[in-house]
């Protein structure tokens, strides 16, 4: 079980969000969630597999190279 607050804005568009769906705040939450970790999951895959390919590459080389770098 997770509890979590929210900014009032994102509650309120959440809300809103979910009346218009038919669907569930937390059925939204739910996806939202399973989305960031499997992009987070991707990316660290990602530098797993280029770390190993080029072993000595600075994080910041590597995040350059993903096209995530600021």
């Amino acid at each position: 079980m997770l509890a979590l607050r929210l900014p009032p804005e994102i509650e309120k568009r959440l809300e809103k969000l979910a009346k218009k769906t038919g669907r569930t705040k937390s059925y939204y939450a739910k996806q939202a969630i399973v989305e960031f970790l499997e992009d987070q999951e991707d990316y660290l895959l990602a530098l797993s597999r280029l770390e190993k390919e080029r072993p000595g590459i600075p994080i910041d080389e590597v995040e350059r190279r993903l096209g995530l770098a600021d």
